[in-house]
């Protein structure tokens, strides 16, 4: 039997074409172990109409990520030629333009099923996972379709797991922000 996708387990790896750049490059999650975070999400389908919101604010966002570290994937059950084309076209035509970060093609829905994201009509759910340089899942969040993702919560949360991985005789209390007071442990 499979592991299931847990906090605290190595998260699962994988290999896949993503497109970054304008080019179609390959992409493997162990690549970024010892050197980065990786805050990985999934969103159902390129094309509609919550996902551009969420893909074009962690661009947005990106150098903030990148500050701290941390490399940024999003995932779909889309095609890389169906990304290259919602890629190719400006923001203001709908599509996303220029993106700071890849984004991974999981036609055959193998990554989806590996973070248990697929839902019964064959797209993903809105899944969010933060993994630390040494691979473990540190934090996992699913929504349904409907709505998005806070880009501010996520990145508060990586604050969060930076910190106490730094501090290991700390951890934040609910609601913590990067400068708040801590518990020791």
């Amino acid at each position: 039997m499979v592991n299931p996708v847990q906090v605290g387990k190595v998260a699962p790896d994988f290999e896949a074409t993503a497109v970054y750049d304008g080019e179609f490059t390959k992409i493997r999650l162990s690549d970024y172990y010892q050197k980065k975070y990786v805050v990985l999400f999934f969103y159902p389908l390129n094309f509609t109409f919550v996902c551009p919101t969420e893909i074009m604010s962690f661009s947005d966002r990106f150098a903030e990520f990148r500050s701290r570290d941390t490399e940024i994937l999003g995932v779909s059950v889309d095609s890389k030629y169906s990304h290259l084309a919602w890629l190719q076209l400006e923001r203001d035509e709908g599509g996303l333009g220029t993106l700071t970060y890849p984004l991974v093609s999981d036609l055959k829905k193998e990554i989806s099923t590996a973070y248990n994201t697929l839902n019964n009509s064959g797209v993903a759910l809105r899944g969010l996972f933060i993994i630390d340089k040494q691979g473990i899942i540190q934090y996992s969040t699913t929504n349904n379709l409907s709505f998005g993702r806070s880009v501010d919560e996520t990145l508060r949360i990586l604050q969060a797991i930076q910190y106490v991985t730094e501090n290991p005789d700390e951890v934040c209390p609910s609601d913590w922000e990067p400068g708040g007071k801590t518990l020791k442990v």
